[in-house]
């Protein structure tokens, strides 16, 4: 597995490194088969560290887990505790949906924006139709199965999932509905 440790704005030793791969390297193996990459990332907020965790594995899914401490030991400890509370919660899932993929999940390159708030006139009309892009990004979409997109938006604590569905080799999305349900929308049926 590939590990990328970063700091932003703090310096993190080879012994913070260490104890990082050996821990995250130790949950991972135990609860995900074929772990790809893990990105881990420290930072400052005010007296606290921050410290983010995503990991990547080959089935497609991401797990991502942050938590806060006030030593930056204690901070990876928590975080890495829920990527395994994460993990473990979906172990039994994971390996029903993907035991039988052999082949890492294919991902398809995009165009991602941003675009700025609408600015309203006086009468609450907006000013201008066309949308101001304030960034263009390249995102990925993966090829999935609709349960597989679940998991993952689950996984990734996300509202929303675009993804491209296996069966049916078209966009769809998977999205968390306000009554708490999962909604799917399938445009080629």
């Amino acid at each position: 597995m590939r590990y990328q440790i970063t700091g932003k704005q703090i310096d993190i030793g080879a012994a913070l490194q260490t104890h990082v791969e050996t821990e995250l390297g130790g949950i991972v193996e135990k609860y995900a088969e074929r772990p790809t990459d893990a990105n881990v990332v420290f930072s400052k907020s005010a007296h606290e560290y921050v410290c983010e965790a995503t990991v990547h594995l080959s089935t497609g899914l991401t797990a991502q887990a942050k938590a806060h401490a006030t030593e930056i030991y204690a901070a990876f400890d928590g975080c890495a505790e829920k990527m395994e509370k994460q993990l473990r919660r979906y172990k039994r899932r994971l390996k029903d949906h993907h035991k039988d993929r052999s082949e890492p999940v294919e991902l398809f390159g995009a165009s991602s924006y941003i675009l700025a708030a609408e600015e309203t006139s006086d009468d609450g009309e907006p000013e201008s139709l066309q949308p101001i892009i304030v960034a263009e990004m390249e995102t990925q979409i993966p090829s999935l199965s609709v349960g597989e997109a679940v998991m993952q938006m689950e996984l990734a604590g996300a509202p929303v999932l675009v993804f491209r569905n296996e069966g049916k080799d078209g966009v769809n999305v998977v999205y968390r509905r306000d009554d708490g349900n999962i909604g799917w929308i399938d445009p080629g049926s």
